[in-house]
C-alpha cells in the first residue's frame, strides 16, 4: 500500500450526538443485510465531510443513505458492523459519541468514560450505490403516498414463488395516484384523485417490491416531509424523504390483469358497523379450521349471521344487526382477510357487496373517505 493511501485511509474523525447518531441507525435497521454471505453487506458506509456524516446501508437490493449533523474534524470514510454498532449505541450514556479510524479498519468510538474498538471492513468492499436520476422526479404528498400503502401493502404475496405479486402496483396520472396489491387470493385496490403530478403524462406504471414497500412505510411513519420525491431509473427505484434516500431494485414482469377481477354486478349490498364486524369476527373465528380460517357468512332479513365450526375446537356463531331484505346468502371468507381489511379500513361503516357464493365479495368503507378503496376477497368453499 503507498504511503499516501495508508495516510488517507486513516484520516476520519467526527463527533457526533448519540441522540442523533442512534435516530439514524434505527432507521436504517430494516434494510441491513441480516444473513451474511456477503460479510461486508453487514456493515454501515459511514462518510463524513463538512458538517455532515452519512450513513449507507444496503441488501443489494435495497439500500437507504440517510445523514445527520456532525462536528467532523476530519473528512473521511469507514464501514462498521451495522447491528453490533446500533446494540451498543444504544447503551451508551445520552452525550456526544467520538468516532475515529483506526489502521487495519479498526474503528475507535468513545462516549463519556465509554472507549470501544470495533473491527471495520474496507471501504472499498462496500457495493457502489445508484444515484438519484438528474431529471424526471415526481413529487408525491408523503402522507397520500403513507395511506395508500396502509391500505393495500399487506395484500402482497409472500409467495417466492409468485414474482410478479411480491409487490404493489403503483400507477401516477396526471390527476391521481392508484395502489394495487394482490396475492391471489384478495385484492386491495385505493386510488386517490384530486392530486397534480407534474411531468407525469398518460399513465406511468411501477412495481415496488414489498420490502421496499414496508421499509417505505416505516420512513413515512416518522416523518414530518410533507412532499417526497419519487424517480426511476431502468432498474432501480429511488424515494428521497427528507434527508433519506431509499433505493429499490425494480421488480420486472407483468403484473396481473387486475381490472378483469373488480366486481361488476355484486347487487346485494349491507351496510356494517366495522367495529361490531371486527369483534364478531375475532370471535368466531376462535372455532375456524386453523388451516383454512374459514368463516361462514350468512345473509338473512335483517341480520347477519357469523360462524365457524372445526373438528378441534368446536363451534361459534354471533350475529349482526343489518339493513338487508334480500334472497338468504351463505358465503365462507377467510377471517384474516377480512380483519386485515377491517383494520387497514379505519371507517366507522362498511360497506359488503356480494353477488352470490361462488363470485368474488367486495368489502369498502362506507363514508366516502379521500381515497376510492376497495378490497376483493375470493370466497371458500364451506
Amino acid at each position: 500500500m503507498p504511503v499516501e493511501a495508508a495516510v488517507a485511509a486513516g484520516t476520519m474523525e467526527i463527533t457526533v450526538s448519540k441522540f442523533e447518531l442512534l435516530r439514524e441507525l434505527t432507521a436504517t435497521q430494516g434494510v441491513v443485510e441480516r444473513k451474511t454471505t456477503i460479510p461486508i453487506l453487514s456493515n454501515y458506509l459511514f462518510e463524513a465531510a463538512g458538517d455532515r456524516l452519512s450513513l449507507t446501508a444496503t441488501d443489494l437490493d435495497l439500500s437507504l443513505r440517510t445523514s445527520c449533523s456532525a462536528k467532523v474534524k476530519k473528512d473521511g470514510s469507514c464501514t462498521i458492523p451495522a447491528r453490533k454498532l446500533h446494540d451498543y449505541v444504544k447503551l451508551l450514556p445520552d452525550a456526544d459519541i467520538t468516532i475515529k479510524l483506526l489502521d487495519n479498519h479498526w474503528v475507535s468510538i468513545r462516549c463519556g468514560r465509554s472507549n470501544t474498538k470495533m473491527v471495520g471492513m474496507a471501504k472499498s468492499n462496500f457495493p457502489s450505490l445508484p444515484v438519484f436520476p438528474t431529471s424526471g422526479a415526481i413529487t408525491i404528498p408523503a402522507q397520500v403516498l403513507r395511506g395508500l400503502i396502509a391500505r393495500t401493502g399487506f395484500a402482497i404475496s409472500n409467495e417466492e414463488s409468485r414474482y410478479t405479486l411480491n409487490g404493489a402496483l403503483m400507477l401516477l396520472k396526471p390527476e391521481s395516484i392508484t395502489m394495487v396489491a394482490t396475492d391471489g387470493h384478495r385484492l386491495a385496490h385505493c386510488e386517490r384523485a384530486g392530486e397534480k403530478f407534474e411531468g407525469v403524462s398518460g399513465e406511468m406504471k411501477t412495481l415496488v417490491p414489498k420490502k421496499a414497500m414496508d421499509e417505505l412505510k416505516s420512513l413515512l411513519d416518522s416523518t414530518d416531509a410533507e412532499t417526497i420525491e419519487f424517480a426511476k431509473d431502468e432498474s432501480t427505484l429511488f424515494f428521497r424523504i427528507g434527508s433519506r434516500l431509499l433505493t429499490s431494485r425494480q421488480l420486472t414482469g407483468q403484473f396481473p390483469n387486475f381490472e378483469a377481477v373488480l366486481p361488476k354486478d355484486n347487487s346485494k349490498v349491507i351496510a356494517l358497523n366495522a367495529d361490531e364486524l371486527h369483534a364478531a369476527i375475532l370471535r368466531v373465528a376462535q372455532f375456524a379450521d386453523e388451516r383454512s380460517r374459514a368463516v361462514r357468512m350468512r345473509l338473512e332479513k335483517g341480520e347477519v349471521k357469523l360462524s365457524a365450526s372445526s373438528t378441534e375446537a368446536g363451534e361459534s356463531e354471533d350475529s349482526l344487526e343489518a339493513p338487508y331484505n334480500g334472497d338468504p346468502l351463505t358465503i365462507g371468507f377467510n377471517a384474516a382477510y377480512l380483519v386485515e381489511f377491517l383494520k387497514a379500513a379505519g371507517t366507522s361503516e362498511v360497506r359488503l357487496e356480494l353477488k352470490d357464493p361462488q363470485s368474488a365479495g367486495q368489502l369498502r368503507p362506507a363514508e366516502g373517505d379521500d381515497y376510492k378503496y376497495r378490497y376483493i376477497v375470493m370466497p371458500m368453499r364451506i
